[in-house]
């Protein structure tokens, strides 16, 4: 690395919360120091993973430095109680510590690759066991989404609809795209004009999955009538190359920034509540919202994940939420 190029990357890892390189990293070496920062910036390519993976280093190198522990002294009982006291002292979640202790394990990994260490000091560590059957991301009805789709174009006081605004059509597009194509909120919202491509007669979705890998789904008639109503007002059609959903100013004129999932959250929640909704919708609401409505309409598990772009059936059954109302049903037989 020059030294251009070493400043570049640690200011990435500005990013990640890092005010510098850990001390713990610094006075391993030169080598240590380049291959924690290639760790961060060249082997982890997921931007969602990279920061996830990033507070969970942080933190372990800060407890580690409180302790005056050097690098070559990191052994497994000494990682084994600091992923205790995640649980036990911090409160952390079974999946968090699982999360933290994944991070370690392969940050030190491409220490032992790249000649650092000898060996993996959190290789033969084992996290909580935990395992889950089905999800806990909020799911809209059919109805619900409906509700939530039609109530974010205006209307006046007696229910006449009135001219929508950008911002209007925009919120209504970005939901859509995910409600009928279990789209991810970073892959809907990292789209470019582009990924909206006509494939004959009807158009695709092409999302960015995990991994680098792309996803082409068929738009639902809905979505799409949804989008063109968006990009139409947006006059965005042929800028192929910019972001497909962007932020808006204070004056309701479009950017030419992506808009952040953050910024999505906030909306998706503000519209929600204003549909009479419950606060706790989220933007992967959607996803499950979705599955779950494909399901019960007759829809194939292992349909369901082609569009999700799932890895395994079981992930996609954690979006399954078709025995909820059943459950429900069941309970209200206690009549008192």
């Amino acid at each position: 690395m020059t030294g251009k190029m070493i400043l570049r990357k640690q200011q990435e890892l500005g990013s990640l919360g890092f005010a510098g390189l850990p001390a713990i990293i610094s006075a391993a070496g030169e080598r240590a120091s380049f291959r924690f920062i290639e760790f961060f910036t060249a082997n982890i390519r997921n931007p969602n993973t990279r920061v996830s993976y990033g507070r969970a280093v942080r933190e372990f190198c800060h407890w580690c430095e409180d302790r005056g522990l050097q690098l070559e002294q990191l052994n497994p009982v000494i990682v084994a109680g600091y992923i205790e006291i995640l649980g036990s002292e911090r409160g952390y979640s079974k999946p968090s510590v699982k999360q933290h202790l994944a991070a370690i394990r392969m940050l030190f990994d491409y220490l032992v690759t790249g000649g650092v260490l000898q060996m993996n000091p959190a290789s033969s560590v084992r996290g909580p066991k935990y395992s889950i059957k089905r999800g806990k991301t909020p799911v809209l009805t059919a109805e619900e989404a409906r509700t939530l789709l039609d109530s974010i174009m205006p209307r006046d006081k007696n229910g006449e609809p009135l001219e929508p605004r950008l911002v209007d059509l925009r919120d209504r597009a970005l939901i859509a795209v995910m409600v009928f194509s279990f789209a991810r909120i970073s892959a809907a919202v990292s789209m470019k004009v582009e990924d909206y491509v006509q494939a004959g007669k009807r158009w695709k979705f092409r999302f960015m999955e995990k991994g680098g890998k792309y996803n082409e789904v068929f738009a639902h008639h809905s979505a799409e009538e949804y989008l063109d109503a968006y990009m139409e007002a947006a006059g965005i059609w042929n800028e192929k190359k910019s972001p497909l959903f962007r932020t808006l100013d204070r004056k309701l004129t479009l950017s030419e920034r992506q808009l952040h999932r953050t910024d999505a959250l906030r909306m998706v929640k503000r519209r929600a509540v204003a549909a009479g909704l419950s606060a706790s919708t989220c933007n992967h609401t959607f996803r499950a919202t979705g599955i779950t409505t494909y399901l019960k309409n007759g829809g194939k598990v292992e349909v369901a994940q082609q569009i999700a772009g799932h890895e395994s059936a079981r992930t996609t059954g954690l979006y399954d939420r078709r025995d909820d109302e059943v459950s429900l049903d069941e309970v209200e037989r206690i009549v008192i």
